[in-house]
């Protein structure tokens, strides 16, 4: 069954599915307890929590704490439209986990985030999805966007009072994401400011999952994997795997490392091992905030993320205000001209060393 084209043609949710099923054809092992909570969001348990165990079970995991322990997961895709790669991949997720191929060891929550975008082949219809959480999109017109943010906003607070994910003590939520230009690095992640240290076993699996590069942002902000880390203390980020391309024309196999990682993450393995050279570390000095008809930005359209810039090169300028590269912060990321004003045109990192 193709599960990308019931999305698409928006056959996925019908009322019939909330009976652990989908069209009927696919239904999930009796191992697992499913509901979908709105349109494109699916929560997912592994069914052992509620049933009692043999008692020579009890005495296994007893034993092993590490197989006694159920943690939560959140996996989105899908929150700018046109970012197909990540939604392929959930969709393949899904297909395994329904087909009994993948077995459910955690909480589970899928999110396909904005689908009349995707349908549309739009990254978003009215206004950046991902500029809107934390209670942001009442700073929006009410559109499409808003609407999804509040509702998504909404179901996240909904699965954290699920008996069974409060008795989880480990939160993760992984958004995946592709990008708009190309990269020095083609996968990494960016991780959202947060007070507490960032958890050595989070960091540690985004290192095995043989992504190339991390950057940490310095400032709070409206985006998804921000809301979970700071509302809800998740180990969260945003996983950039690729560049934006139609569905249909990825080449999935050049992401089967965050593939492999994500199916290790549901079934509770540690298979996954680094293959890649040295992960590199970023840390964001100073967004350049597009406040002005006049903002400019000095750089080719094509310019990659990653870039190493020039020391004093001015790499964009508006009405009385002006950014100039200066070292540490030499290296450009998400570079953008074309954002509304209000929004972030670009990011201005530095190497951690």
């Amino acid at each position: 069954m193709d599960l990308l084209a019931l999305l698409l043609e928006n056959k996925l949710f019908e009322n019939s599915l909330f009976e652990n099923k989908i069209e009927n054809n696919l239904c999930f092992p009796p191992t697992i307890k499913s509901s979908w909570l709105a349109e494109g969001v699916l929560q997912l348990l592994p069914r052992s929590q509620e049933l009692p165990l043999p008692q020579e079970l009890q005495q296994s995991q007893q034993s092993s704490s590490q197989e006694k322990t159920v943690d939560t997961l959140i996996i989105s895709a899908g929150i700018h439209g046109n970012e197909t790669a990540p939604v392929e991949i959930l969709i393949q997720l899904l297909s395994q986990l329904a087909q009994g191929h993948l077995p459910l060891k955690h909480n589970l929550l899928l999110i396909f985030g904005n689908l009349p975008a995707m349908r549309e082949g739009r990254r978003y219809i009215d206004n950046d999805l991902n500029r809107m959480f934390g209670g942001r999109y009442q700073n929006f017109p009410l559109g499409n966007e808003s609407k999804r943010a509040m509702e998504l906003e909404s179901v996240i607070r909904q699965f954290f009072n699920e008996p069974a994910v409060m008795a989880s003590t480990r939160h993760r939520h992984l958004d995946l994401h592709t990008a708009i230009r190309g990269s020095c690095h083609e996968q990494f992640a960016l991780l959202p400011y947060q007070p507490r240290e960032y958890a050595a076993d989070f960091l540690q699996w985004l290192e095995d999952s043989d992504i190339d590069a991390l950057v940490f942002h310095n400032k709070v902000g409206g985006t998804f994997s921000n809301f979970t880390s700071e509302y809800f203390n998740a180990d969260s980020c945003t996983l950039e795997i690729g560049k934006v391309l139609p569905f249909g024309q990825n080449e999935l196999a050049r992401f089967s490392n965050i593939t492999a990682a994500l199916q290790d993450l549901i079934a509770g393995l540690f298979s996954i091992k680094r293959e890649k050279p040295t992960l590199e570390r970023y840390r964001v000095v100073d967004a350049i905030i597009k406040k002005h008809d006049s903002f400019q930005l000095n750089i080719p359209e094509d310019t990659k993320n990653f870039t190493e810039l020039p020391e004093g090169f001015e790499i964009a300028r508006q009405q009385n205000q002006s950014w100039k590269i200066t070292s540490p912060a030499n290296f450009i990321l998400f570079p953008n001209a074309h954002v509304a004003i209000g929004l972030r045109a670009g990011l201005l990192l530095a190497k951690v060393t």
